[in-house]
């Protein structure tokens, strides 16, 4: 089974999205939001529907997905990890706790373990300097 016959109602979800924002181009940054969260990351087969759908070239969109780092190509894990890198939180150690997600996991920044379990993230900056150094586990912050 393809995977567009494995995501028929996600596709059919996203149509009407779509058609709900008038098939606007300039509407993609938030469609590729909704596409990302309906099927957790934005393949292939979803960057040409959408190109088809919106009638924009698939690699001007590949150019937008690649350009943010919140969206992802690749299938992320159940638990993304993500391990803030901005000044205050590398000045407070946050390299170091980078080296012991990446020894413990056995996985580098931007991989996912084999069981699908976590994947591993580095961000520049999250914005909660106070509480240096940050990590975020499926969005939620800690200090």
């Amino acid at each position: 089974m393809s995977f567009f016959e494995n995501n028929k109602q996600k596709f059919s979800e996203l149509t009407n999205y779509i058609e709900a924002q008038n098939n606007n181009k300039n509407d993609l940054i938030m469609i590729l939001h909704k596409a990302q969260d309906l099927f957790g990351y934005l393949p292939e087969e979803v960057i040409l529907f959408l190109s088809e759908k919106l009638s924009i070239p698939a690699a001007k969109i590949y150019g937008v997905i690649t350009f943010y780092s919140y969206f992802h190509t690749e299938k992320k894990g159940e638990n993304v990890i993500n391990i803030c890198m901005g000044t205050a939180c590398f000045v407070k150690g946050a390299g170091e706790i980078l080296d012991e997600f990446k020894k413990e996991l056995r996985i580098d920044v931007g991989e996912t373990t084999e069981d699908m379990k976590f994947s591993l993230e580095a961000l520049r900056c999250v914005g909660t300097c106070g509480l240096a150094p940050v990590i975020s586990v499926n969005e939620k912050v800690y200090g």
